[in-house]
């Protein structure tokens, strides 16, 4: 039953719209009224600054790293748990039930879950996207090859429990479908680049 409730609230750790309420409370506004739509940290970078932009990162991943967290406690660090709370808190930033059910891309919580489960593979994953965006400038592309590569690194690295490398292919593919339209607009050549010198 514990590990029910956990996964449970892992869900709803997920769903907690930190770039929704950030932009909501500074300024007032409904970030899914302006630039892409989207609630996390990118586009509150672009439309509110750098600042709450950055905040909303390290928030979203720490929702991420603490569902997984929470279950590692209440199943006694059973991989297929945790890699259901790890699945399960990238859905509630998807879908979070707080708006109904229209939430972001989910990357951030992806990083924050896997972080904990499967640090290295993560940590070579974040190298590779850091790459992707210094050369590209493109987030969504990066975080496409990310989530694309992460399973490999999961196996290479770590060749982890059966679950694990499980969730790291589901999450993967979840990320990637998540960003069908940006990979459309990419393709349109209209996606938009992230600029280093975006407001303050």
């Amino acid at each position: 039953m514990i590990p029910i409730l956990a996964l449970l609230a892992a869900y709803l750790i997920g769903g907690i719209p930190f770039g929704y309420l950030l932009v909501r409370w500074r300024t007032g506004e409904d970030v899914r009224t302006q630039g892409s739509g989207n609630i996390g940290a990118t586009n509150v970078l672009r439309t509110t600054g750098k600042v709450l932009g950055i905040v909303t990162l390290l928030l979203d991943i720490g929702k991420g790293a603490l569902a997984v967290y929470l279950m590692d406690l209440a199943s006694g660090s059973d991989p297929l748990w945790m890699s259901l709370a790890a699945l399960a808190v990238i859905l509630g930033h998807a879908f979070p039930v707080f708006l109904k059910f229209q939430g972001g891309k989910a990357v951030a919580s992806f990083v924050g879950a896997f972080l904990y489960l499967t640090p290295g593979p993560l940590f070579a994953v974040v190298i590779l996207f850091v790459a992707t965006v210094g050369v590209t400038k493109y987030v969504s592309l990066a975080s496409m090859v990310g989530a694309l590569l992460f399973p490999l690194a999961c196996w290479l690295l770590l060749q982890p429990p059966w679950p694990v490398l499980l969730a790291a292919i589901a999450g993967g593919a979840f990320i990637i479908w998540r960003h069908r339209a940006n990979w459309a607009r990419l393709r349109a050549g209209c996606e938009n680049t992230l600029s280093f010198a975006e407001r303050a």
